[in-house]
């Protein structure tokens, strides 16, 4: 006898409570369910059920081995749909939840290629300065930047960004170039308002050690691109990815302030919810960002 097929009817059994639904469910006949649990005793030598006329249920040791046996057939029903989703081309929704300024400048300028490489995909792309919560909220995998607190989670990483300190020429030739971390205390500092360490910039000193500066000043901005663009107009200091400031550093509308610090390094993530069987459509977003951002940063985001 085929020994899933035994663990599949003993399993029925105990859920359905008796073997005449367990055969209708399985489309056996009653006798068919009852010879496969009686040739599973059989063989691992013990009684897994106690039959009354009225119902069954597992004994003690058919519980346990209950427990085991439906893992088993759970893990034997992934496989059999792994196998056929991924003979399907990638199909379906795939909801996306982003930083409005990474999204902005990097991701949606890549949907086209990817829409046009699988046209049965539908993308609803969300873009927001919060942190979502994938499952309740229901998306299928975010773009996130830096340390990922969220351990539940797993994550692909796709690239790198420096961060680093920039102002406008016109700026530091008003109120002079910062010469030390304990210079930045005598300047306008551009606030970002929903940075996970509130109003602090952390810094890497040249020692290696971190350096924290408050940043609450007269400008606060929950928007990475709108801080840039303050920053461009000469109205202070911002302290940024590169994958923002790239671009207006090589015209020249930005330098680097402090430049001989050491940057701050940040991985930039796709982040998913946990389970075995990745979503071919999930996977194959995935796989072409990985490509897609293969040559971007840590400091060339152009």
């Amino acid at each position: 006898m085929d020994r899933l097929t035994e663990m599949e009817a003993f399993a029925n059994v105990v859920d359905q409570g008796c073997f005449t639904y367990a055969a209708k469910k399985m489309g056996l006949s009653k006798s068919a369910v009852s010879k496969h649990v009686s040739n599973l005793e059989d063989r691992l030598g013990a009684r897994l059920l106690n039959r009354t006329t009225r119902r069954v249920n597992p004994t003690d040791i058919g519980l346990a081995y209950y427990d085991r046996a439906r893992r088993v057939l759970n893990d034997a029903g992934e496989a059999d749909a792994l196998v056929t989703a991924m003979q399907r081309s990638p199909t379906g929704l795939l909801r996306v939840s982003v930083a409005t300024d990474f999204g902005v400048s990097h991701l949606s300028p890549t949907l086209g290629d990817f829409m046009q490489n699988y046209p049965d995909i539908k993308v609803d792309m969300v873009l927001n300065n919060r942190f979502v919560e994938l499952i309740s909220e229901n998306f299928d995998l975010a773009i996130r930047i830096g340390a990922l607190e969220d351990s539940t989670m797993q994550a692909r990483k796709l690239a790198e960004t420096n961060r680093r300190i920039v102002a406008s020429p016109r700026y530091l030739e008003q109120h002079g170039q910062p010469q030390r971390i304990e210079d930045l205390n005598n300047h306008r500092l551009l606030h970002y308002s929903q940075g996970s360490s509130g109003s602090v910039w952390k810094l890497n000193s040249p020692s290696g050690e971190f350096r924290q500066v408050r940043t609450a000043g007269s400008l606060s901005i929950n928007d990475g691109q709108s801080l840039l663009n303050a920053a461009i107009s000469g109205l202070g200091l911002a302290y940024l990815p590169s994958y923002l400031y790239s671009d207006a550093l090589k015209s020249g509308q930005v330098v680097k302030v402090l430049p001989d610090l050491p940057p701050t390094k940040q991985g930039i993530y796709a982040v998913y919810p946990p389970g075995r069987f990745l979503q071919p459509k999930v996977r194959a977003f995935i796989d072409f960002l990985v490509q897609e951002f293969s040559h971007k940063g840590p400091e060339n985001w152009t």
